[in-house]
């Protein structure tokens, strides 16, 4: 080994005091650490390795953020190209040769109608910070305030961020029903609880004593990833599509965690036909580095300079590693290797529910996939589902871990096993996440009944 890389293998008690450490040091809010006591030291693509030693798949991906998992070659060579060329590392937002390849590859994989016609705002470093220039470009021109948001939507954890998420209670915001085939809020699922959705959307927006205020625009996920994994209807997101553009309502998509193939098409969106208004990225679009924009169409640009700013908007080698990861991921047409291999994984997920009654839905889009885990002894509730068990799902985490598996757990009750494997996943890699998923599923349920919990959390 080399003078200068560093040791992968720690003492244990070197292993165990940073892991004393973090928990006196940091503070009560942390939220992975909990659930995931590993020091990494080494990673690479899917894999990533302890300072104990052991080694371990990881099919969270920095919350979806590793396109092309841990340190891969190409984003390695586009940071270290940057650097070695001795280009400045902080410019605020002034124009450089990095901004502008990344720009460039960014617009050529839109969709054509936003593509031709579109403006972009560097918000850096979060997905929430691009969350909030989104809601504030809307309101700024459309001069309303009122926002149209979804039941367990995830948009970040700044201020507007969570108004627009799951447990807000702003009173700016109007919730609406997001359709969630397995726990229909209308009791009755499928084409027909999507059109529901859609007809109660219609009727708060046209009822002039609904108490609605004039929403300055709509914002959703083509597929709620921290809400469970729930993917919304082609037809309903037309209908969204629609009912905004009938009434002058600016649509945002969050393509935060569903952008750069990650569910089988380059953005979420594709999928449906749909072009919104404005969209907002982060995560993969920075090729594991911090990197977060709008793209919104011209008309909404009436900003006046200096209306929306950042100090670290410019992270040069966040630009660099993402451009370098969105033409891998187009020319390598991985979107397309997400949805024939995502829908491979499903089909295997699914089988379980045969053998494991605790099993009550698998869903997902490409490599976007959950496990949503119920009590199948207990009555259901008016939804007709089993209870979510998210005991059993911080059992089946854990469970994983101990076989080396790294998996996230979200939805409305904590009770959703989450894989976001990066999308240069292979065959072989695929059946062993499986593989280990499955026996530890097996495992936990045999101690179901030892309670423990999670403490898992969103990152944006």
């Amino acid at each position: 080994m080399a003078a200068t890389e560093p040791t992968t293998v720690a003492p244990p008690a070197a292993h165990e005091g940073i892991l004393r450490r973090q928990s006196l040091r940091e503070s009560a809010a942390r939220t992975y650490a909990r659930s995931l006591p590993i020091v990494p030291v080494r990673a690479r693509g899917l894999t990533i390795e302890g300072a104990d030693g052991r080694r371990y798949l990881d099919c969270l991906s920095g919350a979806g953020t590793l396109a092309l998992g841990h340190n891969h070659p190409v984003v390695l060579e586009a940071i270290r190209k940057v650097i070695d060329s001795g280009a400045p590392l902080h410019v605020l937002d002034l124009a450089t040769p990095v901004k502008d390849a990344f720009t460039t590859e960014l617009f050529a994989t839109l969709p054509r109608e936003l593509a031709e016609d579109a403006r972009i705002q560097f918000c850096g470093p979060a997905g929430t910070d691009a969350v909030e220039a989104a809601l504030k470009l809307v309101r700024t021109a459309t001069g309303r305030t009122g926002l149209l948001a979804f039941t367990g939507a995830y948009h970040g954890m700044t201020a507007a961020a969570l108004d627009a998420s799951g447990g807000a209670t702003d009173v700016r915001v109007t919730r609406l029903p997001y359709p969630y085939d397995y726990r229909c809020p209308f009791g009755i699922g499928g084409e027909r609880g999507a059109e529901l959705s859609a007809r109660w959307a219609e009727n708060l927006l046209d009822d002039p004593k609904s108490g609605v205020p004039d929403p300055a625009g709509m914002i959703l996920e083509p597929v709620q990833g921290e809400g469970g994994v729930i993917p919304a209807p082609d037809t309903w997101l037309r209908r969204m599509r629609q009912i905004t553009a009938d009434r002058s309502i600016p649509l945002i998509a969050d393509e935060v965690q569903t952008g750069v193939g990650r569910t089988g098409a380059f953005w979420a969106v594709e999928h449906s036909g749909v072009v919104p208004d404005v969209m907002v990225m982060s995560k993969a679009i920075g090729g594991s580095l911090p990197l977060a924009v709008i793209v919104y169409k011209s008309a909404l640009d009436v900003w006046q300079p200096g209306a929306h700013a950042g100090t670290f908007r410019g992270n040069q080698l966040a630009m660099a590693a993402g451009a370098a990861t969105l033409t891998f991921v187009r020319e390598n047409r991985l979107a397309e290797r997400a949805a024939t291999l995502g829908g491979r994984m499903l089909g295997r997920l699914q089988g379980l529910a045969a053998t494991h009654p605790c099993v009550g839905d698998v869903r997902g889009r490409g490599l976007m996939l959950g496990v949503e885990l119920v009590d199948p002894d207990a009555d259901g509730p008016r939804d007709g589902a089993p209870p979510p068990a998210p005991a059993l799902a911080a059992a089946v985490q854990r469970a994983c871990l101990d076989r080396g598996l790294i998996v996230e757990l979200g939805g409305r009750h904590s009770a959703v096993v989450r894989l976001l494997p990066p999308l240069t996943l292979t065959d072989e890699q695929a059946a062993a996440v499986l593989d280990r998923f499955a026996d530890a599923l097996t495992a936990a349920q045999r101690t179901r009944h030892q309670p423990l919990t999670s403490d898992t959390g969103p990152s944006r």
